[in-house]
């Protein structure tokens, strides 16, 4: 049942639905032209507003497309940059300039895989193209609404404990879209899922998925798998289990909960709104809480955005970590995603 509030925007919301039903109609008819391109264009994607772990789905789908012998390239939107325009990141880069989570990317795979930005996804694609000849694909992170791109593989993720056929479209909800554009989804990955979960609960998600989806769209699982604490700075190691966690991330409560079950006591959590960009003041607030034997942890896409070159002083000296996160899929989901991309690289029609 809708919170009372979202009962009085409703209205809002199926008027806003609408008008999305209505772009989506155009595009599917043919009226609004999308694009296709000579080399596979992938989309990593969501309904919902807010952290369904595109991040480290792009970059797990970027390794196996690298052990098959593919040269990809990554093309985001670059949210919270404070720039405009086409933009490739190198090393000068920094999360003011090309935005936190391409800057990760391009860190993760040590500036070997071409990572772009731009808001105009079509003019980037054709940048890239044409700079980077030897491009094999073209994977869009975030791009499930942007429809003038015509993707040969639509990822749909979706959060275990934030489903789309629970929520509403904006302003009721969290869904930048009805639920029906599922429908659209090539591959549906249920994300931060529990390592444990029961084949009868994965059944029974899939089962509600699929009143959205198309009848024989592949639901797959996945969950969070995490790694040791790496020093964000010139620290050597945690010096004990208190910590102050701090985050400016979504959806933080996945990793508060593997930290609490690893035995580490958070002795405060300094929450930020999602790609918040990090001040010296909030570097001094979070030192302030700090007592002797505590350490500061945060997430990887988080201290990108620490080590701007304007906040190294406020964070020098401090015990400052981050948490690596991998994805890893449950049962055979990874072999069933690996089946799919082989046949991305036959030849494509161009429109």
């Amino acid at each position: 049942m809708p919170h009372p509030l979202a009962l009085l925007l409703l209205p809002f919301a199926w008027l806003y639905a609408l008008v999305l039903r209505v772009r989506n109609w155009l595009y599917d008819s043919g009226l609004k032209a999308s694009a296709a391109y000579a080399v596979p264009v992938v989309s990593v994607g969501n309904l919902r507003a807010g952290g369904t772990g595109k991040t480290p789905h792009v970059a797990w789908l970027i390794a196996q497309l690298r052990q098959s012998g593919e040269k990809p390239a990554i093309l985001s939107r670059g949210y919270g940059r404070r720039t405009r325009g086409y933009l490739r990141a190198d090393a000068a880069a920094t999360a003011a300039t090309i935005g936190d989570e391409p800057l990760q990317h391009y860190q993760d795979f040590g500036g070997q895989v071409p990572v772009a930005v731009c808001e105009n996804r079509r003019l980037g694609i054709d940048t890239l193209l044409r700079t980077e000849p030897a491009l094999t694909a073209v994977v869009l992170d975030d791009a499930y609404q942007h429809r003038r791109v015509r993707p040969v593989l639509n990822i749909l993720l979706m959060e275990q404990e934030r489903p789309f056929y629970h929520d509403f479209v904006l302003p009721a909800g969290r869904l930048r879209e009805s639920r029906h554009g599922a429908a659209r989804a090539d591959v549906v990955i249920v994300t931060k899922c529990a390592a444990d979960l029961s084949v009868a609960d994965q059944a029974a998600i899939t089962a509600r998925i699929r009143r959205y989806s198309r009848p024989r769209v592949p639901v797959l699982f996945s969950t969070y798998d995490y790694g040791a604490p790496v020093a964000v700075g010139a620290s050597a190691a945690p010096a004990g289990r208190e910590i102050v966690l701090l985050t400016g991330i979504a959806q933080p409560g996945p990793l508060r909960g593997y930290l609490t079950a690893a035995g580490y006591q958070i002795r405060h959590h300094a929450a930020f709104a999602d790609h918040h960009a990090f001040t010296a003041a909030d570097i001094a607030a979070v030192a302030g809480q700090l007592q002797p034997g505590q350490s500061v942890f945060t997430t990887q896409k988080d201290a990108v955005r620490l080590l701007e070159p304007a906040l190294r002083p406020a964070l020098a000296g401090l015990p400052v970590f981050y948490i690596p996160i991998e994805v890893r899929f449950l049962a055979d989901g990874a072999a069933r995603l690996r089946s799919l991309l082989p046949p991305l690289f036959q030849p494509q029609a161009v429109v």
